[in-house]
């Protein structure tokens, strides 16, 4: 179907009736009220006009008071389809010219001029006297059929004009009128939104009133569609899922899809159908009774209905002007305001959108259409400031007025593409809107961001800032449209005279488009931002000098057409400069704060140009060669004297070859290019070492938490892994296919590449200080006057300070990710997985300690010996981490005695005795001390009575969570999981009574938490 939105066309039919073939997408200007599957631009033109005409159907000019005109096709006439009746009052017997609007209170407060044109010119009519009169109208004669009589040129009543705006065609009009006469008999006062109209449309019209089956099969569609929006997919008061009657409905129209729905009285369809939509439309939102129907006033259906009405003030011969008659079909448009869920700020909103909807698909050709939409803005402003905003308006209010600023600010942000010479005075009614919208936005519309401000481009929301934003945009944009036309992205494989030529023209171009904007724009901006032409000069001024800079230092040697560049730049930049000191006369400071954004074209020597372009081409060339070992590095050693990467061997040498060549030229050098040089250095050094730290994390290796269970003394579990233990002697319940029952006997490989990763760090580190001690030393290096970096080098720092703290970083993370590999992966069979499963007299630690000490000798064999005291102490803390995941969250297998205390303590002995004996102090004793502090402290727990448990329980959980003391009848918080066990962490306690097995416990987790018993529990 056609969309109602058309661009202007000079060869338009003179017929009121639809086109078909008339359409014009709207592609770059989306709806902001959604998309509503199944209905088009025709289907709420269509369900408008009914709902216009329903609800004026007792206005003068549609039938009168209370008569409602039935023309019947039958009595011919050319003219008899423009023929609307008259009732009492209308003007049918009035000379021609009278019913024509003089002036237009909307037209004129929204600056919109009027046509004037005259009635007969324009519309004329042809038509038939009533034979209504006031005082021989009844319900009884409410149906007319006008014969063929007397007929004389009128102007057009209001309803014939909406039939001609909103192309409704005679059969259309007809059926409508048959419609509203059949169900209106005796009950002629009956307002409007107490109608579900197109269920009347569906109960009154028969197949034989249309063309073919075909035509009412999908006319009945239609009218089933507008149903289902309205009282399914998008009703105004919610919906529940399992209503019957919607259940129902959609069965209806699904049917409806294959087979008509009979019309008759007697269809047992038609029945259902009546009765669920009656019983739907007419909810209210308490449940109570109500005298309004809801079946067009959900939104967006209301608000895409009401939008076809609006666009019909717009002429049909010429798109981008307002009828004359606005005035009185706006007020007869506000009579299905009760039937649609409109009011006067929906319905300002919805005006303001139409009027600039139809500047943007008319070509853009009328600027009246957007200074009218500029002046109802101020009404939407000034409704935006209501206290009492529904919730949906100011949804829409937000949608709609972001869509406009978008739409405006994207030509803004490129309006050297968008105006010229011609068109320029079009920013002046562009700029106010997306001021306007803004303002709304920001000030009346909750949690509103400005996409600037998102991107971080706008810093503050001023005029003369957005204004500011703007220009430097769209110059940005006009000049990377000259360097695409130039085909100049790169200067890599473009001979150098070429691109010398290529910049020379580039800066004429540069000249002239500054020009340009001082002329055209400038002027126009100038309204809003002060010192526009400034901004525009510093803009063209910082995109020709990145370009030059590129070019300068591609160069490899000082040529004829480098300094013809550079003369051709120097006279570009005498120009700008000039263009910002004129348009500052004015301001307060002089310019100077713009002044200073003009980063000079300065090139000192060829020198310092030649010494940049070479520390940029042999830092490419390191990052090449870092890039390419990086892809085949596979963390194996080098040798078995250098256990560390080959990629870190080669960066070295790279970066030492570099600094070396660096120093071999022949000429002192400033200390800004040392910085040049070590900078580039070191942010590839800190890039391959997050290469190295790249190693995944620790809670890779963690296993899953399990859910907190109470034991059970009769468990089924403990009396088979008892009976088993008697006959096969104890073994791991979780892991009796790990190769033959026995344990993994050494550290993976995985692991043992991660201890390759960890010397890799300590290698770069030395040979970073190996570097930065040439570079401190080197005499060649003349102290800069104006340094870039300020005073960056204290006294005693290093040049690749940076480096060195992500080094620290990363070789703390490294060992921390390879100690838990190597408890939770490697050691999983003989530690987490199967120490104290079943009992623990019968799973002790000493075979988990075995297999640690052969770890513990092999990663002081592969570790250099700066990298082992840290790895000994991430491997101690992950042991003890384990440790305590084993007496806290070791899952159903596991279960503990008081009397097991004794036990569990040596063995922690045992534990922690194994780090502070490996090596020679690798591990002071006071630190193994201060990392076992938090498991002893649990330890010490598991050594407390059941009733000791429980009254610290109880102190601690109600401190945490700020009850005090529980009351009676209050029952004890759970406490959340945190990870961090320690012996005064009320979720560490209720876990020590998870896993106690005795009867005191399990009482005071069954009553105080209700937990679980374990699986297998009876």
């Amino acid at each position: 179907m056609a969309n109602h939105l058309r661009l202007s066309n000079t060869n338009k039919p003179t017929t009121p009736e639809p086109d078909p073939t008339h359409h014009v997408p709207v592609s770059n200007l989306l709806s902001p009220f959604g998309y509503l599957e199944g209905l088009d631009q025709d289907d709420y033109r269509e369900a408008a006009y009914e709902v216009f005409f329903t609800a004026c159907r007792s206005s003068p000019g549609f039938g009168g008071r209370n008569a409602i005109t039935y023309y019947n096709p039958s009595d011919g006439g050319e003219d008899s389809g423009s023929s609307f009746g008259s009732g009492p009052g209308s003007p049918v017997l009035k000379p021609p010219g009278v019913g024509m609007a003089i002036t237009s209170r909307v037209k004129t407060a929204l600056g919109l001029k009027m046509l004037r044109r005259s009635p007969t010119s324009r519309r004329t009519s042809t038509c038939g006297v009533n034979p209504s009169s006031p005082s021989g109208s009844s319900p009884r004669m409410a149906f007319t059929t006008h014969q063929n009589g007397a007929r004389l040129r009128r102007p057009l009543t209001s309803a014939e004009i909406m039939r001609q705006q909103m192309r409704v065609t005679e059969p259309s009009d007809n059926r409508l009128r048959k419609t509203l006469m059949r169900t209106l008999v005796g009950q002629m006062g009956r307002r409007a939104e107490t109608i579900i109209l197109p269920l009347e449309l569906l109960r009154h019209l028969k197949p034989s009133e249309f063309n073919d089956p075909n035509e009412y099969h999908l006319w009945q569609k239609r009218q089933l569609k507008i149903l289902e929006t309205g009282l399914l997919l998008h009703p105004s008061i919610p919906l529940d899922k399992s209503n019957t009657h919607a259940i129902k409905f959609r069965e209806l129209i699904q049917a409806c899809e294959t087979k008509v729905i009979d019309p008759g009285k007697n269809s047992e369809s038609m029945k259902s159908l009546v009765n669920c939509i009656v019983s739907l439309a007419w909810r209210s939102p308490d449940g109570g009774s109500t005298d309004v129907c809801h079946w067009a006033d959900g939104y967006p259906l209301n608000i895409y209905i009401y939008n076809a009405l609006l666009c019909s003030v717009f002429d049909l011969k010429d798109e981008t002007l307002v009828l004359d008659e606005i005035d009185e079909l706006l007020e007869l448009m506000k009579k299905t305001w009760s039937t649609l869920g409109i009011n006067r700020s929906i319905h300002n909103l919805c005006f303001t959108w139409v009027l600039f909807e139809q500047y943007v698909v008319t070509g853009q050709v009328e600027t009246e259409l957007l200074g009218a939409s500029l002046a109802m803005l101020n009404e939407v402003a000034n409704d935006a400031k209501k206290v009492d905003r529904e919730p949906i308006y100011v949804k829409m209010l937000a949608c709609v007025l972001t869509t406009m600023k978008k739409w405006c600010e994207k030509r803004l942000l490129n309006y050297h593409c968008r105006f010229d010479k011609g068109n320029v005075g079009l920013l002046e009614n562009i700029v106010p809107v997306v001021f306007s919208t803004t303002k709304i936005l920001e000030e009346d519309v909750p949690c509103y961001i400005a996409a600037g401000q998102e991107k971080g481009e706008v810093g503050n929301n001023s005029t003369g800032n957005r204004v500011d934003h703007y220009i430097r945009s769209s110059l940005r944009n006009a000049f990377a449209k000259m360097l695409e036309d130039q085909n100049v992205k790169t200067t890599t494989n473009i001979e150098a005279r070429e691109v010398s030529e290529v910049l020379i023209r580039l800066a004429r171009e540069t000249d002239e488009l500054a020009s340009k904007e001082k002329d055209i724009f400038s002027s126009v901006l100038k309204k809003w931002h002060p010192m526009s032409a400034g901004v525009a000069a510093v803009t063209l001024h910082t995109c020709y000098g990145t370009l030059l800079k590129q070019y300068l230092t591609g160069t490899s040697s000082v040529m004829n057409e480098t300094i013809l560049v550079l003369q051709r730049a120097g006279k570009l930049e005498k120009a700008l400069v000039q263009m910002v000191v004129e348009d500052s006369a004015e301001c307060e400071d002089g310019g100077k704060a713009i002044v200073r954004e003009m980063v000079p074209y300065e090139v000192d020597s060829l020198i310092l140009k030649l010494f940049r372009q070479w520390i940029q081409e042999r830092l490419k060339k390191v990052r090449d060669n870092l890039q390419r070992v990086k892809e085949s590095e596979t963390w194996n050693p080098k040798s078995k004297t250098e256990p560390y990467a080959y990629s870190a061997v080669e960066l070295i040498r790279c970066g030492k070859e570099a600094v070396e060549n660096f120093f071999d030229i022949p000429v002192n050098v400033s200390e800004n290019l040392v910085y040049d040089l070590t900078d580039g250095l070191e942010h590839l050094f800190r890039d391959y070492i997050t290469f190295v730290a790249s190693c995944g994390s620790k809670q890779s290796y963690l296993p899953i938490l399990p859910p907190l269970t109470r034991c059970s003394r009769d468990s089924k579990f403990l009396k088979l892994w008892k009976r088993a233990a008697c006959s096969v002697g104890v073994e791991d319940p979780n892991n009796m296919s790990n190769e033959g029952n026995h344990p993994r006997p050494s550290t993976s490989r995985g692991t043992q590449r991660l201890y390759i990763r960890l010397n890799t760090l300590h290698y770069l580190l030395s040979q970073l200080q190996s570097l930065d001690k040439t570079i401190s030393l080197s005499p060649k290096i003349t102290p800069a006057p104006k340094t870039r970096f300020g005073n960056r080098r204290q006294l005693g720092s290093s040049y690749f300070e940076h480096s060195r703290s992500a080094i620290q970083a990363a070789s703390q993370h490294v060992s921390e990710v390879a100690a838990y590999r190597l408890i939770f992966l490697d050691s999983n069979s003989v530690f987490y997985g199967s120490l104290y499963v079943g009992d623990v007299a019968n799973a002790r630690i000493r075979p988990a300690l075995r297999i640690l000490k052969q770890n513990l000798t092999l990663l002081c064999a592969i570790v250099t010996d700066r990298a082992q005291p840290l790895a000994l102490k991430e491997v101690m803390k992950a042991s003890f981490e384990a440790y305590l995941m084993v007496l806290l969250a070791g899952g159903s297998s596991r279960i503990f005695y008081r009397s097991d205390h004794a036990m569990i303590e040596e063995d922690f002995d045992n534990l922690k005795r194994v780090f502070c004996m490996c090596g020679e102090g690798l591990i002071v004793e006071d630190v193994a001390e201060k990392e076992a502090e938090t498991v002893q402290g649990v330890v010490a727990l598991m050594g407390q009575s059941t009733e000791q448990l429980v009254e610290d329980f109880s102190i601690v959980a109600c401190e945490a969570s700020g009850i005090g003391v529980v009351g009676a009848g209050q029952k004890l918080p759970m406490p959340p999981t945190t990870g961090k066990w320690n012996r005064t962490d009320p979720n560490t306690i209720l876990r020590v009574l998870c896993y106690r097995n005795d009867r005191a416990a399990n009482h005071f987790l069954k009553k105080t938490f209700q937990l679980a018993k374990r699986r297998g529990s009876r």
